[in-house]
């Protein structure tokens, strides 16, 4: 059965009424007994008060036989018992009874208090006429001692029989107390549970999706400020559900318009969220619901997701599936345990970049063969030439080797890039390496007048690295820095530390102008294009620098001032193996 609030609101006044009713009559009828038989009582004193002065002189001239004749005559004007009886217990007189039939009554309580001077009460069975009876006796003397008492008493089935009329009427009263109540709370339960159906009721439209429903009462109390309030937030969930969903559909439509693919996956690893481009992507109609790895069984994207999980953040990596290659993103949204997954095909660029390196790598080739032909003729010419000839002999043999070095840095290049190219780590001397590459630019360095310093650390330095793609580092900025140095010093600093080795090269010399720093390490990029051009530079020797620090997962950083020189320092890992 389903409680309402004007059932368990009647209820209650109900058992409020009931409980306190229940208290009433028990604590009233008790009360009533009591004063009625105080008030007996009192009455009771009074008739053996008016009897006292007729008895004392029949007590005092021994006629016991009068005194029995009194008290009987008495009795029939009045209902009530009367005994006389002297100091020793014996009865003398009775209304109802022989006093020769009666035994001692020395022993009864309301005697013994009135043979001592005082009025005695009590309430006792009678074993003579077989009912309860209250019993009042007093004292009959003159100022001397107690010649004998007078004792009243009645029956207390009188009393109970006149009680119990007061308690059927106060009962009567009671009742008609009860439904009156009963009734008034009725009609208070159902005023105040009206309006709260009334809001019930709206409020389940609401929650049905109705969000136009409202409350209309006429109280001004709290149920009316209440009613006031709930139409207030039912007009505001309409506005924001309508403005979330006009958001959902542009965002619908945002994600729909998306060409690269996207999903949502869930703590399980099932589809929560999906775009036509990745339906496409995948092959499916409707993938919600299910679990990634029935939709894309590719072991790469699992190590992925669990990268991002782990890390709690985003990560990224070129995966190959359904003959094409996605560059695919994972997102982790910390507030819902939630991954998001973008796949964009860049399998047109891979094709572009495999045939461009194929191009690079065949050209390369087939150039290198030529022009070391063209210099072998060049070099036999210079010693046959006379000096008209010589100079145009020097310019074309400068810049054949120019070619030669740009053919040769667009191989190298050309073959880091390839797929799996990485490098082959062993821990080499660092110091060792440095001081070998030293040796290669000491004329260089003696011809210009160039000071070298050295600011390596004495124990022997190992790294893990690759020892031919870190002598090509060291180089490249060496040859850098005595190139763009006319004077002043050049200096070498190397340091490990538990986690890093850091290596900085730095000059004196030229310099390279801000705007230009963004952008040295694209290939063919020269800040100085006639300097660079003049000292036989190709354009290339930094971002070789750059992709072998890269694919040794370390970083390059370089500092500069226009004439005052620049700084160029690489960290790689120092990793223990």
């Amino acid at each position: 059965m389903k409680k309402t609030f004007f059932l368990k609101l009647f209820v209650s006044f109900f058992f409020i009424t009931l409980l306190y009713t229940s208290l009433f009559i028990m604590l009233t009828f008790p009360l009533i007994k009591k004063h009625y038989i105080n008030a007996l009582t009192d009455e009771l004193k009074e008739l053996a008060v008016v009897l006292q002065p007729q008895i004392l002189p029949l007590i005092k001239d021994n006629r016991t036989v009068e005194i029995d004749e009194v008290v009987k005559k008495h009795r029939r004007n009045i209902e009530t018992r009367i005994t006389i009886i002297n100091p020793d217990g014996t009865v003398l007189g009775d209304s109802d009874e022989e006093p020769k039939t009666m035994g001692s009554h020395s022993d009864r309580h309301e005697i013994i208090l009135a043979l001592n001077g005082e009025s005695g009460t009590s309430i006792r069975f009678s074993e003579t006429l077989e009912k309860d009876m209250l019993y009042v006796a007093i004292p009959i003397s003159e100022g001397g001692p107690v010649l004998g008492v007078v004792r009243v008493s009645v029956f207390l089935s009188d009393i109970d029989i006149l009680i119990g009329k007061l308690q059927k009427r106060i009962l009567f009263v009671v009742m008609g107390i009860i439904l009156l109540s009963l009734g008034g709370a009725l009609l208070f339960s159902h005023a105040l549970s009206k309006p709260i159906r009334e809001i019930e009721k709206t409020a389940q439209k609401v929650a049905d999706g109705n969000f136009k429903a409202r409350v209309f009462l006429k109280q001004r109390d709290e149920l009316g400020r209440l009613a006031h309030s709930f139409n207030f937030m039912a007009e505001r969930i309409d506005t924001l559900f309508s403005e979330l969903t006009h958001q959902k559909d542009e965002l619908s439509r945002i994600i729909s318009s998306i060409e690269d693919g996207l999903i949502v996956l869930d703590r399980d690893g099932k589809i929560m969220l999906t775009n036509e481009s990745f339906q496409k992507i995948a092959g499916v109609q409707s993938p919600l619901e299910a679990y990634y790895w029935e939709v894309i069984r590719q072991p790469m994207l699992d190590e992925l997701i669990k990268e991002a999980h782990t890390e709690k953040g985003s990560t990224h990596r070129e995966i190959a599936f359904n003959e094409k290659i996605f560059h695919v993103g994972a997102a982790y949204v910390p507030s819902k345990d939630e991954i998001i997954l973008t796949f964009h095909d860049i399998t047109e660029i891979k094709n572009l970049e495999t045939v461009k390196r194929e191009f690079v790598t065949n050209v390369s080739h087939e150039l290198k063969t030529p022009l070391t032909a063209i210099k072998g003729f060049l070099e036999t010419m210079e010693n046959v030439s006379d000096e008209k000839n010589a100079h145009y002999l020097e310019i074309i043999v400068r810049n054949t080797e120019r070619l030669i070095g740009i053919v040769g840095d667009i191989s190298h290049l050309s073959e880091l890039e390839e797929r799996g190219n990485l490098p082959s780590l062993e821990r080499v001397n660092i110091n060792r390496i440095i001081l070998d590459v030293i040796a290669i630019f000491e004329t260089q360095i003696g011809e210009k007048g160039l000071t070298l310093t050295t600011d390596l650390e004495d124990k022997k330095t190992a790294i893990m690295a690759d020892p031919f793609q870190l002598e090509q580092i060291i180089i490249n900025l060496i040859d850098n820095a005595v190139k763009y140095t006319n004077e002043g010093e050049i200096n070498i600093t190397a340091k490990t530390d538990d986690h890093w080795f850091t290596l900085s090269v730095t000059d004196t010399g030229i310099g390279i102008p801000e705007e230009d720093l963004p952008r040295i390490f694209e290939r063919f990029y020269r800040a100085d294009k006639s300097r660079s051009r003049r000292l036989g530079g190709t354009g290339l020797g930094l971002s070789i620098v750059k992709y072998i620090v890269l694919l040794h997962n370390g970083s390059i950083n370089v500092e500069s001032t226009l004439g005052s020189g620049s700084t160029f320092t690489i960290k790689l890992p120092n990793e223990k193996k």
